[in-house]
Parts: structure tokens; sequence; C-alpha cells
């Protein structure tokens, strides 16, 4: 009868794990292999602003679940976003009114979807001795400090078009919002107009908000877009980049606290300001997708009184404050949209019901 030592039997026992591991091992290599292979990699842009449901969605992994690849570039406003979108070094873009001049320089981009709606965290913040009570006492400011060719600036014309002011009759300083604090300190404003997280930072810091969006109907779409070029080359894109923001918004919905999170990871901004600024921009005021297909909705995109309205009355503004040469018609804002990938995952997500 063949025998064995001990000493052998532990070597062959050891060999099979060995043998065992070195196979897990390669095929794990494989399989990452073909999966790096699979991921489309791109150019994706975006201000560095209150877009939660962006950062969560990158932080997660979502975009990698789909297939996608995306390499972030964060800008510091929508000027850069226009430039990398014009040399085709950017593919896909978040961004608020950047889009409306994009369309203005005729740069070949698809207006996909909302990724969500910052106008009601905007509005006007004053200090405590400027004796403005609200927009109506616009006239009363010694400086109103509003950043060209933004939101913001489209917010103080809605402003003045309700207290029935004209813009030039203001005394406007084009600042970006993150010099808002030391101007309201060396009191070279006493008003300003902006967005989150800013506005509600400088009410922290003891300035007062005096006025929000719902007091003027602000306007302040953020959506998600493509170069035409890029989409027609990967046309499957489009519905992967909805699914990754509908896993997004539903990881919030289940766990608020990811987006206050991202907001205090990415702005810098306390927990308390990251707060206030999820609490204005989510829930009820949220443009849903169903909202975005929906035609009697402020969000829609497949009929005219929703994104069409809202960036026609935008550069309206904007042209009034010289910032642009013309506004853009409504047919050239209609032609830029393309609504069908939120109507595929919509279609899709009803069948799965």
């Amino acid at each position: 009868m063949k025998t064995f030592s001990i000493q052998s039997i532990a070597t062959a026992t050891l060999l099979r794990k060995c043998t065992s591991l070195l196979g897990i091992l390669a095929l794990c290599l494989i399989q990452t292999t073909v999966y790096s292979k699979e991921l489309l990699k791109f150019n994706y842009g975006a201000p560095t602003a209150d877009y939660y449901t962006l950062y969560v969605a990158k932080d997660a992994g979502i975009f990698q679940k789909y297939g996608l690849d995306p390499n972030f570039y964060w800008f510091a406003s929508g000027a850069p976003l226009l430039a990398g979108l014009k040399s085709e070094s950017l593919d896909v873009f978040t961004t608020g009114l950047a889009s409306a001049f994009a369309l203005g320089q005729k740069i070949p981009v698809k207006l996909m979807y909302w990724e969500m709606d910052d106008a009601p965290a905007e509005g006007l913040v004053v200090s405590k001795d400027s004796g403005i009570s609200s927009y109506k006492d616009l006239a009363k400011a010694k400086a109103i400090g509003v950043p060209s060719g933004t939101c913001a600036q489209v917010a103080l014309g809605l402003m003045a078009r309700k207290a029935g002011l004209k813009l030039d009759s203001l005394n406007v300083i084009n600042i970006a919002p993150p010099l808002y604090a030391n101007a309201f300190t060396s009191q070279s404003i006493d008003a300003g107009v902006t967005w989150a997280p800013y506005l509600q930072a400088l009410a922290e810091q003891g300035n007062t908000i005096v006025n929000y969006d719902t007091d003027y109907e602000g306007i302040c779409p953020v959506l998600t877009g493509a170069r035409s070029k890029f989409l027609n080359q990967h046309p499957d894109i489009g519905l992967k980049l909805v699914r990754v923001a509908a896993e997004s918004r539903a990881m919030i919905k289940k766990n608020p606290s990811l987006a206050i999170n991202a907001l205090v990871k990415y702005l810098k901004v306390s927990p308390t300001v990251a707060k206030a600024t999820y609490d204005r921009l989510c829930c009820s005021r949220f443009p849903t997708f169903e909202k975005q297909m929906d035609p009697a909705s402020p969000y829609s995109l497949v009929s005219q009184n929703g994104i069409v309205a809202k960036l026609y009355t935008a550069t309206q503004i904007l042209a009034e404050a010289k910032t642009i040469p013309q506004p853009l018609s409504k047919e050239s804002i209609t032609s830029s949209i393309d609504a069908s990938y939120v109507k595929k995952f919509l279609a899709k997500t009803v069948a799965r019901k």
C-alpha cells in the first residue's frame, strides 16, 4: 500500500489551493478586462454648483453600472464649459443658462432632460442696514451684486418687471457669488441676487433673504445635454444617462443625507447650509421625468409652455440687459430638445410594472 507523509499531504493541499486561487484571480482579471472594455469613456462638464443628483451618481458608481465611464471637469462658470463644447473636448454637460448661450452660439447640442430646477433656491439677499424689505424696494439699493449671463441676472430682470422698474435704472455690479460675502462686509453692495448655496450661506452670515423665486416666478433650469455628433456616434448613451439620473434620484429619495453630504463635500459648505439648499430644491419642486413629459407641466419638454417658454423668457431678459445680442427664437429652442430618451425610459418603466 502506498503511504503519504503528513508533509506531502499538506504540500498537495497547498498546491490545490494555490491553483484554485490562481484560477480565480485569472478569471477576475479576465472579467475586469472585459468589463473595462465595455465602459464608454467620455468627457463630462458641469459648473461647481448644487447639482446633488450628479454628485451622488458619480460617487455611488452608478455611471459604471450602466456601462459609462465619464471623466468629470468642474468649472467655475458656464463660459469655459461653452468653450469645451465648441472645441468638442466635452461630450456631455449639465448646466444652467449656459445651455441657452450654447444654442445662441450655434453649438450643435441636444438638451435631453432636466437635472433639476435651481430657481426655488434662488433669491434676493440684502444687508441688515439696506432698508430693503422686498424686490419692490430695489430702487433703494445703492449697489446690487449680480453675475452677468446667469440665472441671477434673469431673476433680477423678472423682479424689475414686477416692480415696474427698468434694468438700466439700477446700479448693478457684475460680481461672482463667492465674492458676495466680502462685498457685503465692505459695503460695496447692499443687495445681491444669487442661488444656492451662496444665498443660504449669506443668510447664515447675518444677511437677510427677502425674496425667493416664488415671489417673482424665477427661471433657472438645469439641463443635461450632449453634443449632437456625440449622440449620433453613441445612440444608446442618452437613455443610459436618464437611467443613471433616475437611480440617483431614487437613492436620494430613500436617503436624503446622501444629497446633503454630497453638497457639503463638493461645495465646502456647512451641513446646515447644505440641508437648507436641499430642502429648497427637493421634493414637490423637483422636475420628475413624469412632469417633464406632461404637456401641462412647467417642466415640460414636449410643449411650448415648459422649458421652451422658460428659455425664451430668460434670453429676452438677457438681451434686454445687453448680455446677449438677441433672444433665442422658440423654434430654435424647440429644435434643440430631444425628449426621446425620457420617453423611452418611462415606457420601459411602465412595461416593467
